[in-house]
């Protein structure tokens, strides 16, 4: 409906007028909250030491980790959210943020980092300033709180922006922070959020008045991120393949798959969702996986049709308990009552075999490979389809072949005999950063291939001085090259 103005044209209406001013209102909002984190951040930096940092960081991670914010966290992820199951958000709260204070604790974040008199350098940390933070609903409090941490931790101000499911999840975690705040007498305003109900242009508004933009969710808030004008961190989508070998533990491994695939009801993009199992042991892994509780499903059309009802992830079935979600796929009485997720055997790989993407669920495709050779061949055109640069895994007892995916498959983690989810983003029992967010690299789009950790949310300023110089012969550089090319 359209009213005319004097001059026979039109205008809006006050229908329209009034949405127009709530547009207006939502970005001064944003512009509001930006503002008192930059106020803050400024505040928190000047005068600072290492130990105002690391109380800060210390405050947002009790405020995630005390048992019973824990247990109220994760009762309402679930609720709000209908992913996942209460217990494993528990112990993924606690787990992670956890082995997120063990990876920065003794780091040096604040002051001189590097005085080399040989090189005249010394390098000073200092921090981004104001991060924009996008999270996804799969870990409503787990992610914002890793964020959060880091950014104090590295002298920053943050201000998050949920997921519309998560929005619950991210104000309570906020609301115990701010208790811990109290103690030590930090500004509230140091972690803030995107208020609801949220809005694409709220969190756009956000990102391009952010100094640094860290995302993790969908592959649109990455492109969105990206794009923002701003410098982002970004992830890429998850698409886990594991395989398989004639060498490897197949107990160990049917039991490591199944615990890792229905953690929290495979929300983690580092949840398998393609086996490939080398047919020397094909019959034998099956049925380890049945004693495991991967019962094998041979009708991969009806899966298919039910997972994708109409072209979308079936919400009856994303991240829901093993019997939810068997009911939901119609499998209640073809399959053991004590199964804890569905292998459906397939050959397909490409947007028309939508098995072989991500399902967000407790289905997994399961791939025949004649030997080791052409499961690499299947992994590759998995990953090339969907996935790219995440991670892999392999169980087997020859390391060689695991060094083999990593010289030449498109991915930035090989996973060695690990449970996956339990892998990739960090373990107490392997090397890897703790974090809910992996980057990709060029693979996937991405800026970075290590997990998002600490070092993103720092930067430095060198101090540069003279020294003797260092200049080389000719020689020294090109000698060996003339000798084989000649001058």
């Amino acid at each position: 409906m359209q009213e005319t103005n004097g001059w026979g044209g039109s205008r809006p209406s006050q229908t329209r007028r009034n949405v127009a001013m709530t547009a207006t209102d939502e970005i001064a909002e944003v512009e509001a909250i930006m503002g008192r984190a930059r106020n803050a951040q400024k505040a928190y930096e000047n005068g600072a030491d290492q130990i105002r940092y690391d109380r800060a960081a210390q405050a947002a991670a009790w405020a995630i980790m005390e048992p019973s914010r824990n247990k109220a966290l994760a009762e309402l992820a679930v609720k709000t959210t209908g992913l996942g199951n209460v217990a494993d958000k528990i112990i993924k709260n606690h787990r992670k943020t956890l082995g997120l204070m063990r990876d920065i604790k003794g780091i040096k974040t604040q002051g001189i980092l590097r005085d080399d008199p040989a090189t005249g350098i010394t390098e000073i940390a200092r921090p981004v300033g104001v991060v924009g933070a996008v999270v996804p609903s799969t870990n409503p409090a787990a992610t914002p709180a890793n964020n959060i941490i880091n950014a104090l931790k590295c002298g920053n101000a943050v201000v998050v922006a949920p997921s519309p499911k998560g929005v619950a999840s991210c104000e309570l975690l906020l609301g115990f922070i701010y208790d811990e705040f109290d103690k030590i007498g930090l500004d509230h305003d140091l972690v803030q959020m995107i208020p609801a109900p949220g809005s694409k242009a709220k969190t756009q508004a956000m990102m391009e008045q952010s100094d640094r933009v860290i995302c993790t969710g969908s592959q649109n808030n990455v492109h969105r991120a990206q794009t923002c004008g701003t410098p982002a961190v970004a992830v890429g989508a998850g698409n886990v393949t594991v395989i398989v070998d004639e060498t490897a533990d197949l107990k160990a491994a049917a039991e490591k798959i199944t615990a890792s695939k229905t953690f929290d009801n495979a929300t983690s993009c580092s949840s398998e969702n393609s086996m490939i199992v080398v047919d020397e042991v094909y019959d034998d892994f099956v049925a380890a996986l049945a004693k495991a509780g991967g019962a094998l499903v041979r009708d991969e059309s009806t899966i298919v049709s039910k997972l994708w009802p109409d072209g979308h992830l079936n919400r009856s079935v994303i991240a829901q308990d093993a019997d939810k979600m068997i009911a939901a796929l119609g499998m209640t009485k073809q399959v053991p009552a004590d199964t804890k997720f569905l292998a459906v055997e397939t050959k397909g790989i490409g947007p028309d075999h939508p098995l072989s993407g991500e399902k967000l669920s407790r289905v997994a495709a399961l791939y025949r490979a004649s030997d080791f050779g052409d499961a690499r061949r299947i992994a590759a055109r998995i990953l090339t389809y969907q996935g790219a640069g995440h991670s892999i895994g392999i169980h087997t007892a020859q390391d060689d072949r695991a060094v083999a995916l990593g010289a030449d498959m498109p991915t930035c983690r090989v996973i060695v005999n690990q449970a996956h989810t339990f892998a990739t983003g960090g373990a107490f029992n392997n090397g890897m950063p703790f974090s809910l967010s992996m980057g990709c690299g060029s693979w996937g789009g991405n800026a970075i291939d290590d997990n998002l950790h600490w070092k993103h949310f720092i930067q430095t300023t060198k101090v540069i001085r003279e020294i003797p110089p260092n200049e080389p012969a000719l020689d020294d550089i090109f000698a060996d090259y003339w000798a084989d090319a000649g001058k």
